[in-house]
């Protein structure tokens, strides 16, 4: 079989332990970017495929390339022989040869050398009982986390503005001077923020989503996340009671957690609603219920959809004010409505063409599902639909990683709760009289299911 591409760019971007040399050590990331930028501003991109690669075997010339089909490899590439390489090997069929890179034999041995060395160090950490690196980072994982967590709580990245030092964050944040300066070297080593002769500036993620008035400002919804941090601390006493061991209900868990979580799904649902409006034919839809809809995201999206539909959010008093706050920002308060209630026991409505329930499984048990559709099933019209989204698990329940992860999610922060497999569903919404039940699979970490009320 020939080539489906002219060219082929591999760029090591392998990671190792610190104090190992790598190609991600010394700007192999950066570099996979900017010749896929390159690529792409040439027009080669139908012609020239670049990605990345694990080790070549030269890590301490890295960053390394090599172009095939002709086995060029170029080491310790610098940022600015991006625009020769693309433009006189890539699009001009010319090699660079005007470099310092080895020659065939000193590549080959120099690789034999580094495979060597690679098989003695792992059999002496097999024969030491050294943990895999993987382990380590698995095991040790929540530490980086909780830096920037930290960091988001403080509001580190605002008060770092434009570049300041140590005791001014410090001071803008009220925070101690040597505890603020640890937690900006962190940060710094995590990538988040540069460091220039004792000042501190934003690297580019903290620019973009986390600092006040950034294009991305994500502050506010990633408070969601600071708050999950007790409740995930409860896990080894939750998993020994089989339930929720800090348990709230959301109406009393403050304006404080109410207003982040309901941000946290915004952006979620902001960014996930153009995917899940394009799997429906809303084409017969007047009258949409979304259950538990919280910032009434969804909602609007389904209106923009379809000329004339109407939608009502039903959601906790609590909720609906920031639900018409949403609204009017989105400028859809004359289509989208709310409605007060909690979906336990408040009544739904009746007539509904469509019932959208977005994130609203897991927090339950497998009776209280039953209980929640039948209800829906009596506020749809004959005819009428549910679309359930939510993580859906394989058969087994370990997979996908995301979905087996928030059935933990699940078990920390409410009382049956969990993350639920596609047989669970379908069971359920037969058992409560819905008909031509079927999984619609979505790219991305939710599914959804969708069934009908029969028609009468």
């Amino acid at each position: 079989m020939s080539s489906p591409f002219a060219k082929h760019v591999l760029v090591c971007t392998q990671d190792k332990p610190e104090g190992v040399p790598c190609c991600a050590r010394v700007g192999g990331p950066a570099l996979l970017e900017a010749l896929r930028g390159e690529v792409g501003a040439l027009g080669l991109a139908d012609d020239v495929l670049v990605t990345g690669c694990g080790c070549l075997g030269l890590c301490e010339r890295g960053p390394n390339v090599v172009v095939h089909p002709e086995g060029r490899w170029y080491t310790a590439v610098g940022p600015d022989e991006v625009p020769p390489i693309v433009r006189e090997h890539l699009a001009g069929e010319r090699a660079l040869e005007a470099r310092d890179d080895p020659d065939p034999e000193t590549i080959r041995g120099e690789v034999a050398s580094h495979r060597t060395r690679v098989r003695q160090m792992q059999a002496a950490r097999a024969k030491a009982g050294v943990l895999p690196d993987e382990l380590q980072a698995l095991l040790r994982g929540f530490r980086p986390s909780r830096a920037l967590l930290t960091a988001v709580e403080l509001d580190v990245f605002t008060s770092v503005g434009d570049g300041a030092t140590a005791p001014e964050v410090a001071a803008r944040g009220g925070t101690d001077p040597r505890a603020t300066e640890a937690l900006l070297n962190v940060l710094v080593a995590l990538g988040l923020l540069e460091k220039r002769q004792g000042r501190f500036r934003n690297g580019d993620w903290a620019e973009t989503f986390l600092r006040a008035g950034a294009p991305h400002d994500s502050r506010a919804a990633l408070m969601h996340t600071v708050h999950l941090w007790p409740r995930w601390s409860t896990l080894t006493e939750a998993v020994r009671k089989g339930t929720a061991v800090a348990f709230e209900e959301m109406a009393g868990r403050g304006e404080e957690w109410t207003e982040a979580f309901i941000a946290a799904m915004h952006k979620n649902a902001a960014a996930r609603a153009p995917v899940v409006v394009s799997a429906l034919d809303l084409s017969a839809v007047q009258r949409v219920l979304d259950l538990g809809g919280g910032s009434g995201a969804y909602a609007m999206a389904l209106a923009r959809a379809q000329p004339g539909l109407e939608a009502t959010v039903f959601d906790l008093p609590t909720v609906t004010p920031l639900t018409r706050r949403y609204v009017a920002q989105g400028g859809m308060q004359d289509r989208v409505h709310t409605r007060d209630g909690d979906l336990r026991s408040d009544p739904y409505g009746t007539g509904y063409d469509l019932v959208f329930v977005s994130a609203i499984c897991h927090m339950n048990g497998p009776d209280q599902n039953r209980a929640m559709l039948l209800r829906v099933r009596e506020a749809l019209a004959p005819g009428g639909r549910v679309v359930i989204q939510d993580f859906i698990l394989s058969e087994d329940k370990t997979a996908p990683t995301a979905a087996a992860l928030f059935a933990l999610n699940m078990l920390v922060g409410t009382r049956e709760g969990s993350a639920y497999s596609d047989a669970e569903y379908g069971a359920w919404l037969t058992e409560t009289g819905f008909v031509d039940v079927r999984r619609v699979e979505l790219p991305g970490p939710t599914d959804l299911m969708v069934a009908f009320r029969p028609a009468d």
